[in-house]
């Protein structure tokens, strides 16, 4: 070490603080002395120990064996020939040789090759059938399968329809084939009926009562109406002999007889040249369906055109008598007329 110059100081080192955001410095550590190696142990020291033979023990000898001596076999004496004979003798029995077996030749040892190892589907290479062989992919047979899967549903079903149809036709067939049992007896019984279903039709222009005929009604314990419309009455003015044109209406409640349409119609029509009043045509019609058929109610009501000005509606009824058809003929004939329709056609 160099000695200084005499009046001449020696700056110190100083430690410099960082500028205001500026990190400091990291002192590197100080190095550690290195651990001293451990001594090694001191054993002990091995005292020598004098070894001991072990006894020794005696196993008995074997006993001497005879030497074995190798003598070859004697050889094999020639069999006398048999002289043959014309003369039957007895053969002695010759003693059995075994044949000799075929010596086998030692063939040349083949090395043997250590097995293949058998690669993955994946690394070998994919053998193309021959054309028109193709096998299906998997995707396609996947599809065959279920295309196969809904046919049998399919079959299933119409199966199902098809003996459901079946067994529905064979009810059919069966209530069709059925003897049927004895229907009663409908509509009015023909008895006393001459003019419904006739082949010829009498038409008269002069009044007959005569024509009108009844049926047995069917339903004795019903209350119900039965009502006609003529719309096209017609009969004659007794004084002039000019036509009168009416709407005639019947209704009636029927007791035990009910009047044949067609022989109404009939008696109906023979008006046509008879000479009487619009109130005589009316009550006329009323008295001969009240001797025909003894209704337990009936009214008729005429509408006839006007003449000269003038239209006149006739109304008559009938309740039988001592029954509560009576009061209530009394009422309607009342009350018939209360609440007039409008005439919008005369």
């Amino acid at each position: 070490m160099s000695a200084q110059p005499p009046g001449r100081k020696v700056a110190k080192p100083r430690n410099k603080m960082p500028r205001r955001g500026q990190a400091r410095k990291p002192t590197p550590p100080e190095p550690q002395p290195l651990p001293s190696p451990t001594p090694p142990e001191v054993l002990p020291e091995m005292q020598p120990v004098e070894a001991t033979p072990a006894p020794i023990a005696q196993e008995p000898m074997p006993a001497p064996q005879p030497e074995m001596v190798y003598a070859e076999p004697p050889p094999a004496e020639p069999v006398p020939e048999v002289p043959t004979s014309a003369e039957p003798s007895e053969v002695p029995p010759q003693p059995q040789v075994e044949a000799e077996l075929p010596r086998e030749e030692p063939q040349p040892e083949v090395p043997v090759q250590p097995e293949e190892m058998s690669q993955p589907e994946s690394a070998q290479p994919r053998q193309e059938p021959p054309r028109g062989q193709e096998q299906p992919r998997r995707d396609d047979r996947w599809d065959n399968r279920r295309n196969r899967d809904r046919r049998d549903r399919n079959d299933r079903r119409d199966f199902r329809d098809n003996r459901r149809e079946d067994r529905r036709d064979d009810r059919r067939d069966d209530r069709r084939d059925a003897p049927r049992p004895p229907q009663p007896e409908m509509g009015p019984p023909t008895r006393g009926l001459t003019l419904l279903g006739a082949k010829t039709t009498v038409y008269t222009d002069q009044y007959t009562p005569a024509l009108l005929e009844a049926f047995d009604n069917r339903h004795l314990e019903n209350d119900f109406f039965v009502k006609f419309n003529c719309p096209e009455f017609t009969s004659l003015c007794p004084i002039t002999g000019q036509p009168d044109f009416a709407t005639i209406y019947i209704s009636y409640i029927p007791d035990r007889k009910m009047v044949e349409s067609k022989s109404l119609k009939l008696y109906l029509f023979s008006f046509r040249n008879h000479g009487a009043f619009h109130e005589d045509c009316v009550n006329t019609i009323l008295k001969d369906l009240v001797k025909l058929l003894a209704p337990r109610y009936i009214e008729v009501w005429g509408k006839f055109l006007p003449r000269g000005g003038l239209s006149i509606d006739p109304y008559a009824n009938y309740g039988k008598p001592t029954t509560r058809w009576e009061e209530f003929a009394r009422q309607r004939l009342l009350m018939h007329d209360l609440n007039p329709e409008r005439v919008d056609n005369r």
